[in-house]
């Protein structure tokens, strides 16, 4: 059962635009080609997004082949399927890749049993909302966020995995 999902390129240097189309057309094994606008956030970069579908699993390939340009920030969502949760995954230059699990109404969802790890390591009140916060990526969330209201009204490329 096909699954889908959208890339967020939010900021990369204009030499790295060509590299990100074809690792997202390798993923995809179909031709990619990004509408690129400027982003303002941060001059001289550009940003583009693009919804695709695929096989469960293909966000975290996309997320996989995009991380190999520290420069870049994005972020990848692929929806929950039949058997499969959804994911959700952010990098922030320096940060490095957040990954989470993602219900239908694209919340972050925290199993039981790491929920109950967090409680248990947490010591005071603000170590518990420390390792929450950890936990939910809000790190990643206050970096990109600039970078997401820039690309509000931006235009968006559909992509659909072959195979």
């Amino acid at each position: 059962m096909p699954t889908r999902g959208v890339v967020y390129v939010h900021s990369t240097p204009l030499a790295v635009c060509s590299h990100v189309e074809w690792a997202i057309a390798r993923v995809l094994a179909a031709p990619v080609n990004l509408q690129w606008t400027a982003q303002p956030v941060d001059p001289g970069a550009r940003r583009a997004e693009c919804g695709w579908t695929g096989r469960p699993g293909t966000g975290a390939e996309l997320a996989a082949a995009l991380r190999q340009w520290p420069m870049i920030r994005f972020e990848v969502t692929e929806e929950p399927s039949p058997g499969a949760d959804g994911e959700r995954f952010m990098y922030v230059p320096g940060r490095g890749l957040f990954r989470a699990s993602v219900g239908a109404a694209g919340d972050i969802q925290l199993g039981e049993d790491r929920l109950r790890s967090i409680m248990a390591g947490a010591r005071a009140p603000e170590a518990l909302a420390h390792a929450l916060d950890k936990a939910l990526g809000t790190a990643w969330d206050a970096e990109l966020e600039p970078y997401r209201y820039a690309g509000d009204g931006a235009p968006v490329t559909l992509l659909t995995r072959v195979g």
